[in-house]
């Protein structure tokens, strides 16, 4: 007979009963997560099930007891996860041998009837939780499933739609045909292709509609494609028209199969290839074909010419002319676009008409340029005859179009008699560098190819396209050299130049590192530059009490029309702090004709700068830009004209001396030159024989020692 339970003669502490809870909590979640699926990690799973037993312990502690909201809590512990039967059972095992082990329920025969009541209640509420979810999801998969089975219809009467409309919306044949290979379906794009309507096709073989030349590749195209060897295929093929005409198609055959995978029917689209060929040919012809003039472009002319390069006559050769329109932009900026058009039209067409009756491709490179290519014979004229014809043509009697009266002459660069052995491009390239030099004297003149000056050319290319780096790397610098009053020979001003040291091939003066800026454009910044470093040179001269001369500094044509110009200049003056009657900026006279070069000139002049006009002499409206309204203190005699001692130039002297302009002489390289021109009444001179350019400290030396 067992002994009756001991009543404790001490009360547990809330201590001791929350650490008896959370050991029963833990081993109910570890038990738990042994036995079934659970959304929660330990420590979670273990604080919420701390939860739920600290409220099922304050449920068995109401008076008076009941066990509603245990059955409650039941029901809400089926939403915990996927417990099913076995969390239920795992549950209740743990919690009922736990329950009775806890102080808080001691003695056990007060709490055992309540513990074992609240387990029952606790199955009930979650067996019915439990039924009413699985009833719920049921339910819900009952909806899905109607819902998906609707919409797969839906789904399958619009796709079936969609694709009856592709196929009879569609420019192309769309054959559905069975695998016997009989049309099931065909659309009205077939019945166009083969002249038949779609009543008439459908039921007849395929094969029958295919010329016999072809059917035995179409035959074992298909029985590929049904056994699966294959998943489409396309061929060219040939259709039989109702009118007993074939008609070239591309024929696309691809294999359709059931919900088991079995073949079911074919799908071939038919491309009609007669529209496609045309479509085709005439692409190409556009691709070769300038669209305003219908010549050919400069992609075919470089075609033609690589094959006429090959097979030139051996005596006669070939001639390659790259023509040019002057004027072009004037006419453009005068009439506007359509007037242009047609007058290049205009063009095309004369050219056409003066060298009919020679072996000649005329295209149009774009623009105002044009391309000739001869394959001369005994009588084919000479370039200048062919030149002399074009310029007449155009120029003596002007071309109506749209009311206007237009005449333009033709520039040429021309390669006469290119070697065999030559590339296109290259041959290309040679007239385009000849068309620029033709362009660069009078209008309406050619020029021909020599490859002693082309190679001089490119030589010139390469050293534009280094410069910029060879001025990152300081290679170039700036010299001074002395601006000598002829009277007494006494220094009157410094002039700043360019110096560009190449140690592998020689160094480069003022003028050629010039002319290489001008060509690429890097003249502005590093003319802007020179100005600067001359600018500040001088000024450190100045405050040092070494040198108070004049500082000249010439400009090429592009920095003379130079919208920033004015600012650069204001920079030296302002910032440097250079004194504006201690600046001369000089221009070339051809440069003033231009609005933007003109109006520098006049604003500097207005600032108390001095100015002056290079090159004087090498045009004949030099002196005229004198007598306009132009504030210009001194023009400077181009070294050409000195060299020669220019008797033209020397008797503008007096002229000039008496409008107060003074007058230097550059490149002196003698002693008697100096007399000569210094007799003949010039003022100030420049030269090797008075001093080469030389950087500023040996500079200062060099006139402390005259």
């Amino acid at each position: 007979m067992s002994k009756p339970s001991r009543i404790p003669d001490v009360t547990p502490s809330p201590q001791d009963n929350a650490r008896a809870r959370t050991t029963l909590a833990r081993k109910w979640s570890y038990r738990l997560l042994g036995a079934v699926a659970i959304p929660l990690g330990r420590e979670d799973l273990d604080e919420e099930l701390s939860v739920r037993l600290d409220a099922l312990c304050s449920m068995l502690h109401e008076e008076p007891f009941t066990t509603i909201p245990v059955e409650a809590a039941g029901a809400d512990l089926a939403a915990l996860g996927h417990l099913g039967r076995f969390g239920l059972r795992c549950t209740t095992e743990v919690l009922g041998k736990g329950l009775l082990a806890l102080p808080e329920f001691q003695p056990v025969e007060r709490y055992a009837e309540r513990i074992a009541l609240a387990m029952g209640a606790l199955g009930a509420g979650f067996t019915a939780a439990n039924s009413e979810s699985v009833l719920a999801q049921q339910e819900s998969m009952q909806r899905s499933l109607l819902k998906a089975v609707r919409d797969a219809n839906w789904n399958l009467k619009e796709s079936q739609a969609r694709f009856n409309e592709v196929v009879t919306s569609s420019t192309n044949g769309v054959l559905i045909v069975d695998l016997e290979g009989r049309l099931l379906q065909v659309n009205a794009a077939t019945g166009q292709i083969l002249g038949r309507t779609s009543d008439e096709l459908t039921g007849m073989p395929l094969l029958d509609l295919i010329e016999p030349d072809f059917t035995e590749m179409l035959r074992e195209a298909m029985t590929d494609l049904a056994a699966g060897t294959i998943e489409r295929f396309r061929q060219s093929q040939r259709l039989l028209r109702e009118d007993g005409e074939s008609a070239p198609v591309t024929l696309t055959a691809s294999l359709l199969r059931g919900a088991d995978d079995q073949p079911m029917h074919f799908v071939v689209v038919v491309e009609d290839g007669t529209e496609l060929a045309l479509l085709q040919s005439e692409l190409k012809r556009q691709s070769l074909h300038d669209p305003l003039t219908g010549l050919p472009n400069r992609q075919f002319f470089t075609t033609q010419l690589e094959i006429a390069l090959r097979k030139a006559d051996p005596e006669h050769g070939i001639t390659v002319l790259h023509l040019d329109l002057d004027a072009f932009g004037m006419l453009r900026d005068s009439f506007g676009g359509r007037v242009v058009e047609r007058y290049l039209q205009h063009v095309s067409g004369r050219l056409k008409t003066l060298l009919a009756g020679e072996k000649v491709m005329i295209a149009r490179f774009g623009g105002d340029e044009f391309g000739v290519l001869l394959e001369n014979t005994a009588t084919t004229p000479g370039i200048d005859a062919i030149m002399k014809s074009i310029n007449d043509d155009l120029m003596l009697e002007p071309t109506f179009v749209d009311g206007h009266g237009l005449s333009a002459s033709m520039s040429a660069g021309v390669v006469h008699r290119p070697g065999t052995d030559e590339e296109p491009l290259d041959v290309l390239r040679s007239a385009e560098r000849s068309l620029r030099r033709a362009k660069k004297g009078r209008r309406g003149q050619w020029d021909l190819f020599h490859a002693g000056q082309d190679a001089e050319e490119r030589r010139d290319d390469a050293l534009a396209v280094e410069m910029p780096a060879a001025w990152e790397n300081g290679e170039i610098t700036v010299r001074y050299r002395p601006v000598v009053r002829l009277a007494d020979g006494e220094d009157s001003g410094v002039e700043a130049e360019f110096h560009w040291d190449r140690p592998e091939s020689g160094a480069l003066g003022h003028g050629r590192c010039a002319d290489l800026a001008e060509q690429t454009g890097l003249i502005l910044p590093l003319g802007g530059w020179l100005l600067k470093v001359a600018g500040g040179q001088s000024a450190w001269w100045r405050q040092r009490g070494q040198l108070d001369r004049t500082l000249a500094v010439r400009l090429t044509a592009h920095q003379s029309s130079d919208a920033d110009l004015v600012s650069r200049v204001v920079e030296v003056l302002d910032q440097i702090g250079v004194p504006a009657g201690k600046l001369m900026i000089s221009m070339p006279g051809g440069v003033l004709s231009v609005a933007d070069a003109a109006d520098n000139l006049v604003v500097l002049s207005r600032m108390g700068v001095l100015t002056a006009i290079d090159d004087f002499g090498m045009a004949p409206l030099d002196f005229g830009l004198l007598a306009s309204e132009l504030p210009v203190q001194a023009v400077r005699v181009a070294p050409g004209l000195v060299a020669s001692r220019s008797p033209y130039v020397a008797a503008l002297l007096p002229l000039l001396r008496e409008r107060g302009v003074a007058v230097a002489v550059e490149g002196i390289g003698s002693a008697e030159q100096a007399e000569w021109w210094r007799a003949a009444g010039a003022g100030f001179a420049t030269g090797d024989h008075f001093g080469v350019a030389r950087e500023p400290g040996e500079f200062l030396q060099t006139l402390e020692l005259r």
